[in-house]
């Protein structure tokens, strides 16, 4: 295997799964991670902005402040963990070190099914839960002051 074989760094780690696996090896788990971060980000827009609306009463000129977006932002992070750790389990599976068990993004899912039930699309939740909550709550908050700011410096009516 690719960690077995010594290599450290990341281009040697490539060009040792093409030797071994061809090229077809680097996109292993591809479909699972464009799957995984195409809903992560949809689950975590559509909350964050829905979230944001009820805040604002009907006006999306109302500022919210800083701390209701936090609350946002950090509530959009646990949406998108819940929603997409399925998806997240299997990329994980499709890229690890026993990626040759799986002939593709849907028979590791059959596998998880069969050999985990439904609670093993969920095998890592809380510890994803206490990093993504406060990463999400921060970049949402960042994002929306540098939003101010950028309005601020470029007048845009």
């Amino acid at each position: 295997s690719v960690l077995s074989s010594g290599i450290n760094a990341e281009y040697g780690g490539v060009k040792e799964i093409v030797k071994q696996e061809g090229l077809r090896g680097t996109y292993q788990g591809l479909t699972a991670t464009v799957l995984k971060q195409g809903s992560n980000q949809a689950i975590r827009f559509f909350t964050f902005n829905n979230l944001k609306g009820y805040f604002q009463d009907g006006d999306n000129t109302r500022d919210i402040g800083m701390l209701r977006t936090f609350f946002c932002g950090g509530v959009a992070g646990a949406a998108s963990v819940f929603g997409n750790t399925p998806l997240d389990v299997v990329k994980t599976r499709m890229q690890g070190l026993d990626r040759h068990l799986y002939k593709n993004t849907f028979h590791c899912a059959q596998m998880v099914l069969k050999h985990d039930g439904l609670k093993g699309f969920y095998k890592g939740t809380v510890p994803r839960l206490g990093r993504v909550v406060f990463d999400v709550a921060f970049v949402f908050t960042i994002y929306e002051q540098t939003m101010k700011v950028l309005d601020y410096v470029w007048k845009t009516d």
